[in-house]
């Protein structure tokens, strides 16, 4: 079977997110009115599930932490290889907007 993971590109098609529910807010981040966007490493099993996340860029606040909460229940549609789902690392961007 195995092969590693891989990176997009060179004829591995990039994982589609297909259930990405929102992060939560943090008490601490919203009295501090934070918002921003967070950088998280992650690798997509080739079942469509994310797996060793880590954070890339964060904004603190314990909001790198609800980023990563959210992003552990997101579900993608596996990256190919030869038309076979592999594991394959990508980062992913988790926006926090206050309205």
């Amino acid at each position: 079977m195995g092969g590693g993971v891989y990176h997009v590109g060179g004829g591995i098609s990039a994982p589609t997110a297909i259930s990405a529910p929102d992060p939560n807010y943090t008490e601490e981040a919203r009295r501090a009115k934070k918002q921003g966007t967070c950088v998280l490493w992650l690798i997509v099993d080739s079942t469509g599930k994310p797996r060793d996340i880590r954070v890339a860029r964060g904004l603190g606040f314990g909001l790198d932490a609800k980023a990563l909460e959210a992003v552990q229940q997101w579900r993608f549609q596996p990256a190919l290889k030869d038309g076979k789902p592999v594991d394959v690392q990508i980062s992913v961007e988790v926006e926090f907007h206050l309205y």
